[in-house]
């Protein structure tokens, strides 16, 4: 569940925001990805990102990596907030990101901002 934030208006750019408000936005996006991620699920994958980034993203590319990549799917739901990065009208969350089938931890992120009022993903990645 989103948490209730106040309209875009009071908080122009996202990067206004305190660090617990963002971690607060995060999370629940975060864990939305992995867990569409997981079950392959492309459409809902997809569902919290703007506009450029769901024209940018291939479906058929994201399709073949949920359906041969061991990592995205098998990401575990234990991630770790490392920090938040402020740049221009985005954010960026990154996490420690594990793997319930593979060893070691990844470096996940999440790069938030505003469209329409709303909070959208602009960018999501695990390397």
């Amino acid at each position: 569940m989103m948490p209730t934030l106040a309209p875009a208006q009071t908080h122009a750019n996202i990067t206004e925001r305190t660090d617990e408000e963002i971690l607060a936005m995060a999370r629940p996006l975060w864990l939305d990805l992995i867990k569409y991620s997981n079950e392959g699920n492309y459409g809902a994958f997809a569902k919290n990102f703007s506009g450029s980034l769901a024209r940018a993203v291939d479906q058929v590319v994201a399709g073949h990596q949920f359906a041969n990549s061991e990592l995205a799917r098998n990401l575990s739901v234990e991630a770790d907030s490392l920090g938040i990065i402020r740049r221009g009208e985005h954010v960026t969350v990154l996490y420690r990101q594990r793997c319930s089938k593979k060893p070691g931890e990844w470096l996940g992120r999440l790069v938030l901002g505003y469209e329409d009022g709303k909070v959208r993903i602009f960018g999501a990645s695990i390397f």
